[in-house]
């Protein structure tokens, strides 16, 4: 019994080390060469599986975007939902509100740094690709769902300026196009980012 629990483990793991590998080439060919032409024989090439081995895992090419972008924002593949990570209890426990914006600011901004190049492309091919549009009308709830939780726990600390349009405010800061255009085309460095992210939050948001 114990060489089957053993091996079981260690397969278990190459597995699991499979898989990173087919994300990690996926990502590259998504960001070099775009979802168009990223192909699941190209992918699975540079991750060193065959194609069968990628479709098992991923099912469609679409969804091997939406793994590798999951994977791109968290910053490794565990299975735990981003507001069920460490950095929420450090945020929860900052001692004012702009200290818990600045905390938010630096995670969404190193996982802006890793992701906005896929998710970018999810929403430059949605127009014209109904898998590729499903996904960005998943990924914008997932931004409204993250500024919201912002939200509610600004409002638990200060008086919001205008709570009508609170979330929405911080959903449009979270856009990765801006993130985008400051960090490429501004050359804005990440932790310059980060920090214009919480001032302007704290704007924003917050009465004086």
């Amino acid at each position: 019994m114990p060489p089957r629990a053993y091996n079981s483990e260690r397969r278990a793991e190459q597995a699991r080390r499979t898989r990173r590998r087919v994300l990690d080439a996926a990502a590259d060919a998504f960001r070099t060469s775009g979802y168009t032409a990223a192909t699941l024989r190209g992918i699975a090439t540079a991750a060193g599986v065959s194609v069968p081995t990628v479709e098992q895992s991923f099912g469609t090419k679409a969804r091997l975007l939406m793994a590798a972008i999951d994977v791109a924002i968290a910053g490794d593949d565990e299975q735990i939902p981003v507001l069920e990570r460490d950095w929420v209890a450090r945020a929860d426990a900052a001692p004012d509100p702009e200290a818990f914006l600045q905390v938010t600011a630096d995670v969404l901004a190193a996982a802006q740094e890793r992701s906005a190049g896929l998710v970018l492309a999810v929403f430059e091919g949605g127009a014209g690709d109904p898998d590729l549009a499903a996904l960005a009308a998943e990924l914008t709830r997932r931004r409204l769902v993250t500024a919201g939780w912002a939200v509610d726990r600004l409002a638990a600390r200060a008086t919001l300026r205008d709570p009508a349009d609170a979330r929405d405010t911080f959903w449009a800061l979270m856009d990765p196009a801006l993130f985008t255009r400051l960090t490429r085309h501004r050359g804005w460095s990440i932790e310059h980012y980060a920090r214009w992210f919480a001032r302007t939050a704290t704007r924003l948001l917050l009465k004086d």
